[in-house]
């Protein structure tokens, strides 16, 4: 198959100020590659490449020039074959486009219905359980979030941490606790590298009285022999997270792993490099008998479906991060529906094209 390809910016607006450790977002940025069929221009696969501001390796100026620098080299030899590219065109800093890459010719070869895997998922037989998030902010806000996300059937709260008052955060995680015990409902925090390494210690032994799973990053990446010290038989499980973006190469992940024993690992497509990167950390934690699950990444619809259907053809077993395409006012629409904390591909639904994505509503 020959194919041209060129890409599409789009600003995506949040519904809220969505708080983490490393600010509040209002929009994201986003870009859309487009890949089509030369003799059937009808026919496209399309991929999303989304950096995270102030964390993705690829929130860098030149980003654009890139995704330009891919399309060109596509356009000029009309092959796509991303094994091909990657051989010539160096995309080891830019995790968001190989996944944008993999995204929209898996897209394109299954005829360019945003059908990548073909699974029970993506047939509308079988969902895939996720977290409900809970985003930093005032506590009162932070305890609206729960108790809808209750109300919705999730089983598993997930809570960011690390902005407000660390007392006034055991205390939501208490009020929680009270009403819904371990076995009703999975509690997981995420701090982001928020805490001292000095305090760290005294935290997790504090939050491990509301029987939580897990806590991602609690001190910022980058300190391995801390954070091995804190994954030796932790009064909280510990899972990596920031932690392995940017890590690439097969030895460097192996002496990562090794150096730190986590509990688990947490693994985004968008920021490790795509579902061949993210494959080989599989791999690896498998033989390390490490647990993981795979987040989405803030990504529009676009993303999270890719994201959604590579998970569900894994064995996974257990909730998910797959619940961001809510946040938008200006999503695209898609067949994509989450029922009692489920992540359902709703078969009877269509995909709006890329073509009609508006600027949408914004936050007063």
């Amino acid at each position: 198959m020959k194919v041209n390809a060129s890409y599409k910016k789009h600003i995506l607006n949040f519904k809220f100020r969505a708080g983490t450790s490393r600010g509040v977002l209002e929009q994201k940025e986003t870009w859309y590659l487009i890949l089509s069929d030369t003799e059937n221009t009808v026919l496209t696969g399309v991929g999303e490449a989304g950096p995270l501001k102030g964390l993705s390796p690829d929130d860098v100026p030149a980003f654009e020039n890139k995704l330009k620098e891919v399309c060109s080299f596509i356009n000029e030899r009309k092959v796509i074959e991303p094994e091909i590219l990657l051989a010539e065109v160096d995309l080891t800093e830019f995790p968001s486009v190989v996944f944008a890459l993999e995204t929209a010719w898996f897209d394109l070869k299954n005829k360019g219905r945003r059908i990548l895997f073909e699974n029970p998922f993506s047939s509308g037989k079988d969902g895939i359980k996720i977290n409900g998030l809970v985003w930093m902010g005032e506590a009162d806000f932070m305890r609206q979030q729960m108790e809808e996300k209750i109300r919705e059937g999730y089983e598993c709260i997930k809570l960011k941490i690390g902005a407000l008052d660390f007392d006034q955060e055991c205390s939501l995680l208490y009020e929680l606790r009270k009403k819904f015990d371990a076995q009703t409902i999975m509690l997981r925090v995420d701090a982001n590298g928020a805490f001292a390494p000095g305090e760290a210690i005294y935290k997790l032994k504090e939050l491990s009285r509301f029987k939580i799973h897990s806590i991602e990053q609690p001190i910022k990446a980058g300190q391995w022999d801390k954070m091995a010290e804190l994954s030796e038989n932790p009064p909280v499980a510990i899972a990596l997270d920031e932690e392995l973006i940017g890590v690439t190469g097969t030895e460097r992940k192996v002496e990562l792993l090794n150096r730190i024993k986590p509990q688990y690992i947490i693994l985004k497509p968008t920021l490790l490099g795509g579902f061949k990167a993210t494959d080989e950390w599989i791999s690896l934690a498998g033989r390390n008998h490490i647990g993981w699950w795979i987040t989405s990444a803030l990504e529009s619809n676009i993303g999270l479906n890719a994201i959604a259907q590579y998970t569900a053809h894994l064995p996974i077993d257990t909730y998910q991060g797959l619940g961001t395409g809510k946040l938008y006012f200006n999503n695209i629409s898609s067949p994509l529906v989450i029922e009692k904390g489920t992540l359902l591909y709703d078969t009877s639904m269509s995909w709006d094209s890329i073509d009609n994505l508006k600027t949408g509503e914004k936050m007063i």
